[in-house]
């Protein structure tokens, strides 16, 4: 989702809609013929020089309001995030396999064993506010981070592999030790050699001077995170109208340059008029959903770009809480936790029917948890859960899930009524239709499997249900955006906040350790490693990887200097006037 490093992000699952005719239930589906994102341009064919009063109208296309956490470090969904990059930043950019490199707003150096990374931030860094960006504004993101008060996600493993950090996360300590500041350079030192430091350190400083006067357990809150936000980024934020808009201002001091428009309008613009106001020429930039491909295709005045995400669909499994006291998951849900309940039910679904039929080929069957737009660590030789009812029910008989009352549905291994709660999101058109597919695929195999309520969540009220563990749900539709270090323990450690199944597993827990490493260095080891662990979460299916994706993203003919991977909004401009309809 994100070419930064550590971007995890909670993910509308962006359904689209289609055709509701169910499959044969006991036929198996032919492998789905993909749209191939290849032959789509990554970048925009427009080279006239852009207008230098020029301004961008993008399409922030979703079903529901951006939640207005405006801050990298507090951010949790995919929304939000589509605000933040506009107007801030993190300060080393990355090459085209998300390794950091020497072109960002600040350079670094691994020194010491690969023990200490050292960052230089750039002369002529600036806030938008025109005071400098500092190491000291780095740090302050640890601190805050780190602090017992901070009400966020981010505090993660590799934050606590930094020297001194579980100390000052503890109370223990009012500094860390591990981070020294000299002006523009900040080092960090970690307990061990660590791979990950090369795409997952974490480099998004906080305006120390601007937020230093509001209490870490309050700046989530705040005003000055929420309606007046400050950047680094190509863009200043001039005005919010909560949930539907943002206006942006050209940043003239932007270490990069003077960006290419003068300003950017974002809005929130539902799907099933996106491709419209594309053909209006009311949007320069917007997604394009798979139910809209045809319709855009067909569009004169736009050109649509395509790439590999960096994302996947999955339905989870809520095993356990969150022990917010001890910071780690807790699996004390037993409802879920056979094993075999939880295997037949992978067995149960068609993800190959859902990319053709709801997707047209724009998603395919996941077959792990790393993504395949990771080439280096996504294990080619898993082939995944296959539909597969008849091994669905076996696996059922075996567990002692029957029907004992003839009605067609099965009991729990206690003879007890078994009704599974199911959690899932609105989007667009299919999102209904697609949930009730596999309500209706489970039902095949004699699973009761409900939507909780009745009905299905909007995004922010689905993922505050996940978050705060709702006895209602157990199981889930969502996605991941992975962000882009290969490091999965953001989301799988036993101490992630978004570990949002809360399984616990020592294997896993072992497997993640050596994926981080000293001798993660050795990318051979490394991908062993990551394929022991996609193994793991494959036989004990914690979650169900259903889809990956490519994302489409459509530009008016008179915009120039977009590339969808990178998506540099300093770059980004228009070439004429008004837009090309």
């Amino acid at each position: 989702m994100a070419v930064s490093a550590l971007l995890l992000a909670a993910c509308n699952d962006d359904t689209e809609k289609a055709g509701t005719k169910s499959p044969d239930k006991n036929k198996p589906t032919k492998e789905v013929k993909q749209e191939d994102a290849a032959a789509f341009p990554r970048t925009t064919s427009n080279t006239k020089e852009p207008l230098e009063d020029g301004h961008v109208n993008y399409g922030l296309v979703s079903d529901t309001p951006f939640e207005g956490i405006l801050n990298y470090s507090f951010y949790e969904g995919d929304p939000d995030w589509q605000v933040l990059r506009i107007f801030d930043e993190g300060l080393l950019a990355t090459d085209e396999d998300y390794v950091f490199n020497q072109e960002g707003a600040a350079t670094y150096e691994l020194k010491n064993d690969n023990k200490t990374m050292e960052l230089t931030i750039r002369d002529g860094v600036k806030w938008h506010d025109g005071k400098p960006v500092t190491g000291e504004d780095l740090e302050y993101a640890y601190l805050v981070i780190g602090n017992k008060d901070y009400t966020g996600v981010r505090y993660d493993t590799q934050m606590a592999m930094i020297e001194g950090m579980e100390e000052y996360h503890a109370g223990k300590a009012d500094k860390i030790s591990g981070i020294k500041v000299e002006g523009n350079k900040i080092s960090f030192t970690f307990k061990e050699a660590n791979p990950s430091v090369l795409t997952g350190l974490w480099t998004y400083p906080l305006h120390k001077e601007y937020l230093k006067d509001v209490k870490i357990k309050d700046l989530v809150e705040s005003d000055k995170i929420r309606k007046e936000p400050i950047g680094f980024g190509p863009y200043k934020v001039k005005k919010i109208v909560q949930g539907e808009a943002v206006e942006y201002e050209r940043f003239d001091d932007y270490w990069k340059g003077k960006p290419k428009a003068a300003g950017v309008t974002l809005k929130v613009v539902n799907n099933s008029i996106a491709v419209k106001s594309l053909q209006n020429g009311d949007l320069d930039l917007a997604t394009v959903n798979a139910d809209q491909m045809d319709s855009a295709k067909a569009l004169g005045n736009i050109e649509i770009l395509g790439n590999l995400e960096l994302a996947y669909t999955y339905i989870g499994f809520k095993l356990g809480r969150y022990d917010a006291e001890k910071e780690v998951s807790v699996m004390d849900r037993p409802k879920m936790q056979n094993k075999q309940l939880r295997q037949a039910m992978a067995y149960a679904i068609d993800n190959n029917i859902v990319a053709e039929k709801f997707y047209k080929g724009l998603r395919f069957a996941a077959t792990s948890v790393i993504p395949t737009a990771f080439p280096k660590y996504h294990n080619t030789e898993m082939e995944g859960y296959k539909f597969d009812p008849e091994k669905a029910k076996s696996l059922l008989d075996e567990a002692k899930y029957v029907d004992k009352d003839g009605d067609g549905l099965r009991e729990d291994p206690n003879g007890e009524k078994f009704t599974i709660n199911f959690a899932s999101m609105t989007g667009t058109d299919i999102a209904e239709p697609l949930s009730q597919l596999y309500i209706q695929q489970w039902k095949d195999v004699g699973l009761d499997v409900q939507l909780v309520d009745g009905k299905l969540a909007e995004f922010n009220s689905f993922y505050e249900m996940l978050q705060t563990d709702s006895e209602k749900v157990d199981i889930y539709q969502a996605a991941w955006g992975t962000g882009s270090d290969p490091d999965p323990s953001g989301i799988w450690a036993k101490g992630a906040s978004y570990n949002y199944t809360r399984w616990v597993n020592d294997k896993n827990d072992e497997l993640l350790k050596q994926g981080i490493s000293a001798k993660a260095f050795d990318e051979d080891y490394r991908k062993d490693i990551y394929n022991q662990w996609q193994e793991l979460v494959h036989e004990e299916v914690p979650v169900i990887p259903t889809l990956f994706r490519y994302e489409f993203e459509a530009a008016n003919k008179r915009v120039t200097g977009f590339d969808l991977k990178f998506f540099d909004w300093s770059e980004i401009g228009v070439t004429e006037a008004e837009p090309v309809k």
